[in-house]
């Protein structure tokens, strides 16, 4: 897998590619120096041995002077020798002038030449040039194996000139040559292995980074981005494009991340407030089946005429009417905490005298508690300001006090309510607590208290009894508020408590 995936790297191909287009240009240039070199060679030397055998004709007369043979032999040395040329010059059979003593014997007579005994010269395959009174052709000396460009021709003075030039070391260029590009490009291929990393490896890293930024964004992080070199090349707009889309992607998720939890939140109020229609409903139907009883019984009872005196139509009037007010409180009641409970309450917190607010919940009660010979104890008279909504701590206290006018008894002959304002046991909060003497709390019923219309004593009658909801509102405000509350047994009691924040 590894191998596989190097060898399908950008660099690898890159690589590769260099390789092929190397190979390639090597290949060209041998065929081009196999094909060129060698015919612009014979070109080449077609042209020289022309032009000599020209130059030739048109200076050199018949007869010269012994003067004149010595200069235009010199001229004719100096012609073979910069050419490499071997040049015979025949007057019948009676040698004019040869550049090599040798090349006679080695030529043969004109006879041979002319019967090609000697010299393979006259397929047309080695025709080079021919005209009236020249001829130029490749030759192979059948006894040597040498090749040779031989030009043959008459001159204007009478005479038979022969030029002959040898052929293999083109051949030999042109191998040489080849090697030369071979070796050439092996070096070229090397050298273009080291180049190539390090050139890749600039165009390839900020691909690699920007391919694991494109990784990074699949993963919903977006916080690497790729930096821009300023360079204004293709990888650079190309690295805008994916910082812009990263932007645009991080928007739109952080937007529909924020559009999913407010259709959370809905979906979950909705689930809320049919959790509390069911619960309202449950509760409603349940706690009213007895005030509604009583209140169709008397009905009924008016209705018939059980009883004929005034006083007695009065008693069921008054039944019916106490049994209302039971439900409608009981109804606002149960509607208060639902909404304490299920819904986002705000309060709408300021500051005020708690102390005030106790007093004042104390003097609403104080015809229930001279008649029950209730002493109540609150020794504060200084004003204390705490940060809240009064109109909540307000149910608070008074569903406690009214808790405790129900539960007070006497102990050593005297029916006490002491509440108190002491410090919170969290930094910032006043502890107000309201005790009063009675029986202790079963400790299986301290947590159930808390619960809507649950009642410690079922034998409580419904005249004293409470709607089993004051507690539950209790819970409800306090956890709203993240607040300390409970109920704690004392030596001769029970004792109920809350903290609430003495500054905003």
């Amino acid at each position: 897998m590894i191998k596989k995936k190097i060898f399908k790297s950008v660099r690898a191909k890159l690589f590769l590619t260099l390789c092929v287009v190397i190979f390639m240009i090597i290949a060209f240039f041998v065929i081009i120096n196999n094909s060129v070199l060698e015919a612009l060679y014979y070109y080449s030397k077609k042209e020289a041995t022309l032009n000599t055998y020209n130059y030739i004709d048109t200076n050199i007369p018949k007869v010269l002077s012994d003067e004149e043979k010595e200069k235009y032999e010199l001229e004719l040395e100096k012609i073979s020798v910069n050419n490499n040329f071997e040049i015979l010059i025949l007057n019948g059979k009676e040698i004019v002038y040869t550049t090599n003593k040798n090349f006679l014997p080695e030529f043969g007579t004109i006879n041979e030449i002319k019967s090609d005994v000697k010299y393979s010269i006259f397929n047309k395959s080695d025709i080079m040039y021919s005209q009236d009174r020249v001829d130029i052709r490749r030759i192979k000396d059948k006894k040597t194996g040498i090749s040779y460009i031989l030009l043959k021709g008459s001159l204007e003075n009478g005479n038979e000139i022969y030029i002959r030039l040898p052929i293999t070391p083109i051949q030999d260029s042109v191998d040489i040559s080849n090697r030369f590009i071979y070796i050439i490009g092996v070096v070229t291929v090397g050298l273009g292995a080291v180049a190539i990393t390090f050139i890749t490896q600039r165009f390839t890293k900020p691909i690699e980074e920007l391919n694991d930024i494109a990784n990074e964004m699949s993963n919903l992080n977006f916080k690497r981005k790729y930096r821009i070199n300023d360079n204004e090349d293709e990888i650079d707009e190309l690295g805008k494009s994916i910082n812009t889309l990263s932007d645009k992607l991080e928007e739109t998720i952080n937007k529909l991340k924020i559009n999913n939890s407010e259709l959370e939140k809905d979906i979950e109020a909705k689930s809320k407030i049919d959790e509390m229609r069911k619960q309202f409903i449950s509760d409603v139907s349940h706690e009213l089946k007895t005030p509604i009883s009583l209140i169709q019984g008397y009905a009924e009872g008016l209705v018939e005429n059980v009883t004929t005196d005034e006083e007695s139509k009065k008693f069921y009037a008054e039944v019916i009417l106490d049994e209302a007010n039971k439900m409608d409180k009981l109804v606002k009641r149960l509607l208060e905490l639902m909404k304490l409970e299920y819904e986002d309450r705000k309060f709408n917190d300021t500051k005020f005298d708690i102390v005030e607010l106790i007093n004042e919940v104390i003097r609403n009660s104080q015809v229930v508690l001279n008649e029950q010979n209730i002493e109540v104890e609150f020794k504060e008279k200084e004003s204390i300001y705490v940060y809240a909504d009064d109109f909540y701590i307000e149910q608070v206290i008074s569903n406690y006090f009214t808790n405790a006018i129900k539960n007070v008894l006497e102990v050593d002959g005297k029916k006490k309510i002491k509440i108190a304002i002491k410090n919170g046991k969290e930094l910032g909060k006043l502890r107000i607590t309201v005790f009063n003497t009675g029986k202790n709390i079963d400790e299986e019923n301290l947590n159930r208290i808390w619960t809507r219309f649950y009642k410690v004593d079922e034998s409580r009658t419904r005249s004293k009894g409470g709607t089993g909801i004051g507690l539950a509102l209790v819970r409800a405000i306090m956890t709203k508020y993240q607040s300390q509350y409970g109920v704690t047994n004392k030596k001769d009691g029970v004792e109920f408590y809350f903290e609430i924040s003495k500054e905003k």
